[in-house]
């Protein structure tokens, strides 16, 4: 059987705009360029050949001009940042069932709602609401990142035969209650057993983890319905941000405990 060829990595995107690189490359740019320079190739022209070099040099030495970044290349690098997390979070989600994968659809789409009427919200104007909404995008992939745990959790628990191992733990002790004191065989009895305690008692934590995430992701998909239900009457960008703030903290404290679980599983 042939190997399922693993997925394209998602393109990387630069840390910063990467503006002159942009202007140089840009289509238009590279067909006036090598329009003006074939021109007076064909006409034997240097002064076309000057003049053509020389707007080039103006246009690449005012790349990075404010108005430029501002209506350009900013909304660009930002529409690249997008594709590539789009990209990263497909990737992130297929591994995911099907009724998972729609919740995510769902939640992403709650949030462009969001972003929607907010922007239809006069009283809703300026940076503190764009550093607001910033906090969606770290919801949603905290959502993403507990729905990929979650289900990597629940189908480690499902290897695991509970009720062989419950039954080892039965016979264990039982037949270290029945040794006579100086089998050679009760010393390894007990050390199985303990080992067989440890892994029952990882097993709970780990549901432990699954119960509390489930519930947080019930908790950000609420959260989303009722922040697209009260965001077309609010009157500041501060009623979104303690609604916000509170579901950070949880997905902090959440994200504590999958470390811990993830050190829980390195140990079975």
């Amino acid at each position: 059987m042939s190997a399922t060829p693993a997925s394209p990595a998602p393109a990387a995107v630069p840390d910063k705009p990467t503006y002159h690189k942009w202007a140089f490359v840009n289509p238009f740019n590279l067909s006036l360029l090598v329009g003006g320079l074939g021109a007076a190739v064909l006409t034997v022209n240097p002064i076309l050949a000057l003049a053509t070099l020389g707007l080039e040099t103006i246009w690449l030495v005012n790349a990075d001009s404010v108005l430029l970044k501002r209506f350009v290349w900013d909304p660009k690098f930002e529409q690249l940042r997008r594709d590539a997390e789009d990209r990263e979070r497909a990737l992130r989600v297929q591994g995911l069932g099907e009724r998972e994968r729609t919740r995510v659809e769902d939640l992403t789409y709650r949030q462009a709602e969001i972003q929607r009427l907010a922007a239809q919200n006069p009283s809703l104007t300026g940076d503190l609401l764009r550093a607001e909404l910033k906090k969606t995008d770290k919801l949603v992939e905290a959502f993403i990142e507990m729905a990929v745990t979650s289900a990597r959790y629940e189908s480690y628990l499902q290897s695991v035969d509970v009720v062989s191992l419950d039954a080892d733990r039965s016979r264990l002790e039982r037949d270290i209650k029945l040794a006579k004191d100086g089998e050679p065989t009760i010393d390894l009895a007990k050390k199985n057993l303990a080992i067989i305690l440890k892994r029952l008692e990882k097993m709970q934590e780990i549901r432990r983890y699954l119960e509390v995430a489930r519930g947080q992701l019930d908790l950000i998909e609420n959260s989303f319905q009722l922040i697209a239900d009260q965001i077309v009457t609010m009157q500041s960008p501060q009623q979104l941000s303690g609604q916000l703030n509170e579901l950070l903290d949880g997905v902090e404290s959440i994200r504590q405990t999958a470390l811990e679980t993830e050190a829980v599983l390195g140990t079975l």
